[in-house]
């Protein structure tokens, strides 16, 4: 190489580093504040409340177990669990390792930000120095790392399974990239960026199923900016036909799998909307999430939007049509703007695309901000394309100067919001006391501010956040649609205090539970209580808390984990064994495939002399016993047979 190329090949390289250093830098002196606010939520299920996601070796059994651990999706996301049980075994359970885990990958996964807007802009704008790539590479990558809607996809902690699947989706992206522009893409190319694809994909949706739109996005990217190669040419018709393979044949097997259960009064039997309901309202939804992008108000990033208003016809709210022909209007932008400003099109069709799977028919909540992790890169390549048409509009001056000054408000604004909400994450009080001022109407919002408060009266009758805490809890229970945690808290406290329980929070919590099937929330606030009761940290008739499980099971089809959660109630503190085996059948006829239920249902049968239901379960858990997981409980099981004179052969 001749020694000018080589001094531009070193200059370009150590530039490289140098802004994949900044954004590194610049991300983690944002985020590091919030650190210390422990765990929220969905954490709970998921991490804190689940024991095989805390192994204590790293064992090949321990690992399986931890993998297929996740109540958050019958796929399990074994990826995401595992990085979950390597934390545990490296610091424990602890909240900032894990959040400093999630900072670690936002970084990865804006560097490969960097790369691909690096690749996209070669290809869009050759005429560009490669100085001048570098710089709006690093700016759009920037933009992204400090959106302060990617901010709960990095410090909730489960949420790494959002930013976890999209470390591959953005890696196939760019594999795909480098495949379909070299200098001569040929036949055998198409089928290497296919397998590439597919492979990204495939481990992607290991970490959660949102990675399964990456096909969906490369098809953006041959709409836009690729174009599918040379018309007539036998590489344009292998492409057809990987699309065709990945993308379409995949896209009407889920159909016929989905679409049928659409219609089916169990599926939205645990929402307060119906999937007309759900249709109507998520174009303003979307909407929404494209301001937020670009304007980040903080009062409407609140963590939870249980209280966003649901479309219930196409003028109420009046924006309902409005946001429907809004979207349609974006589509069509993308259309006509594919030619001359292609990063313009591509973002709009990443930012839309993103919304397919969790904004469309499934009978997923409203809104959630971590949706929009990947959405956002596509709000982002758009605002940039608009700068750049701007600043080579005809008014040179007034042009150049808004494309700079635009970007740099936006991102310094974004940073600012970003960098005060992770500080307002940085303890779990402050936390609270932040979401619940964003969300005042939030029922979500109101019980977690009264649950800080819980925690930080430690229990003690003398402490002032005891008093602090029953406004909100109060308030948070009589909100429409609210889940019976609030009433749960309220007993909890009391419970552990030693002050008297009113009856009234029982009251309210059985009628909840009366009008509605059970919600994973309203099952998480049962077992806690009876967790309680079982450990003796609390004192309340256990009446109370039957009553609330015969309420919770007066439906058609109460859920595993509610059948398996009242079989332990009945059994340890009833001690009633009959109910409990009942309840256990229950549960295994309705998760026929988690062992635990099987398990438990042994046990159960055990206790009450029918062994012959515990040796009809062995079979069954040889087959789930994946990678050795179950050994020592089906040992266990075989030993206490032959205690019983029942061994098997």
């Amino acid at each position: 190489m001749p020694r000018h190329g080589m001094k531009r090949f070193s200059s370009g390289y150590l530039t490289t580093i140098l802004c994949m250093a900044v954004l590194a830098l610049v991300t983690w002196l944002l985020y590091v504040p919030g650190l210390g606010g422990g765990f929220v939520f969905d954490d709970y299920p998921n991490i804190v409340d689940n024991p095989l996601v805390q192994p204590r070796h790293a064992t090949v059994a321990e690992l399986t177990a931890a993998a297929l651990s996740s109540p958050s999706s019958e796929l399990k996301r074994p990826l995401s669990s595992l990085s979950f049980a390597a934390n545990v075994l490296t610091s424990g359970l602890d909240a900032s390792a894990m959040k400093a885990t999630n900072i670690a990958i936002h970084i990865l996964n804006g560097w490969l930000v960097f790369a691909l807007c690096v690749g996209l802009l070669r290809r869009t704008h050759p005429g560009d120095v490669p100085r001048t790539r570098l710089a709006i590479a690093f700016a759009l990558s920037l933009a992204w790392l400090v959106a302060p809607i990617n901010l709960t996809a990095v410090l909730y902690v489960v949420q790494r399974m959002e930013s976890l699947a999209n470390l591959f989706v953005l890696a196939g992206l760019i594999g795909y990239l480098r495949l379909r522009t070299r200098a001569r893409f040929r036949v055998r190319d198409a089928v290497f960026a296919a397998a590439w694809l597919v492979a990204c994909t495939g481990i992607g949706v290991l970490a959660k199923e949102t990675a399964v739109l990456l096909p969906l996005y490369a098809l953006c990217l041959e709409a836009t900016v690729l174009g599918f190669g040379e018309p007539g040419s036998r590489a344009r018709k292998a492409l057809t036909m990987v699309y065709v393979a990945i993308l379409g044949l995949p896209l009407v097997i889920g159909a016929a799998w989905i679409v049928p259960t659409l219609f089916q009064p169990g599926t939205w039997a645990t929402r307060d909307f119906t999937l007309a309901t759900r249709l109507m309202t998520e174009p303003r939804v979307i909407l929404d999430y494209l301001a937020w992008t670009i304007v980040p108000i903080p009062s409407a990033l609140s963590f939870y939007h249980d209280d966003f208003v649901q479309s219930t016809g196409l003028f109420s709210p009046w924006t309902t049509l409005p946001s429907m022909i809004g979207i349609l209007a974006l589509l069509a932008l993308a259309w006509r703007s594919r030619a001359k400003a292609p990063l313009l099109a591509l973002g709009i069709l990443f930012f839309l695309a993103c919304q397919t799977l969790t904004g469309t028919v499934l009978p997923l909540e409203l809104v959630y901000e971590h949706r929009n992790y990947f959405a956002s890169l596509g709000v982002v390549l758009a605002v940039g394309e608009v700068c750049r048409l701007v600043a080579s509009a005809r008014t040179r001056w007034a042009g150049s100067t808004v494309a700079l000054t635009l970007p740099v408000i936006l991102i310094g604004g974004s940073m600012a919001v970003t960098y005060a909400t992770a500080n307002a994450w940085g303890t779990p009080l402050t936390l609270a006391e932040e979401v619940g001022r964003r969300g005042p109407s939030s029922h979500r919002a109101q019980y977690e501010l009264g649950r800080a408060y819980i925690i930080a009266s430690r229990y003690e009758k003398s402490s002032p956040y005891i008093a602090k805490a029953v406004p909100p809890l109060e308030s948070a229970a009589a909100m429409p649609g609210a889940s019976v945690l609030a009433e749960q808290a309220l007993i909890f406290l009391y419970a552990r205090a030693g002050l008297p329980i009113k009856q009234a929070w029982w009251s309210s919590m059985r009628s909840k539970l009366h009008a509605r099937p059970a919600t994973v929330q309203d099952e998480s606030a049962l077992i806690a209580l009876a967790g309680c009761l079982r450990q003796g940290g609390c004192h309340f008739e256990p009446n109370d808390l039957h009553q609330a499980f015969d309420a919770a099971m007066d439906h058609p089809a109460p859920s595993a984990r509610l059948c398996s959660a009242y079989a332990d109630f009945a059994a340890v503190t009833l001690d009633d064994d009959a109910l409990a085996l009942r309840l256990s059948e229950r549960a295994v006829e309705k998760a026929p495939d988690e062992p635990v239920y099987r398990i438990n249902l042994a046990r159960r049968a055990l206790a009450t002399g029918q062994a012959a239901i515990a040796r009809d379960q062995i079979p069954v858990l040889e087959r789930l016993n994946f990678g050795g997981r179950l050994d020592d409980d089906i040992a266990s099981l075989r030993e206490s047979l032959s205690h019983k004179g029942d061994a098997q052969p």
